[in-house]
């Protein structure tokens, strides 16, 4: 399965979620460290659902870079 991963660059690190994955985050002082964390987040987030017998969600997020006019 291929999730949409959403990094974000803080002032001293960089954050991952999963969208469709709600509670599936990371933290990581470099890029290349989030998405290590957040690969593992979602293999481990994934088997607990299914421990838990509950469903795993399709991956259906996408996304699309739009180009604005600054003002």
């Amino acid at each position: 399965m291929e999730y949409l991963v959403v990094l974000e660059k803080g002032k001293s690190s960089y954050g991952a979620y999963v969208p469709d994955l709600p509670g599936c985050v990371a933290v990581g002082e470099t890029r290349r460290e989030v998405l290590k964390l957040i690969r593992e987040g979602i293999e481990l987030h994934i088997e607990a659902l299914r421990d838990a017998g509950e469903a795993v969600p399709a991956p259906t997020s996408r996304s699309q870079v739009v180009k604005v006019r600054a003002a």
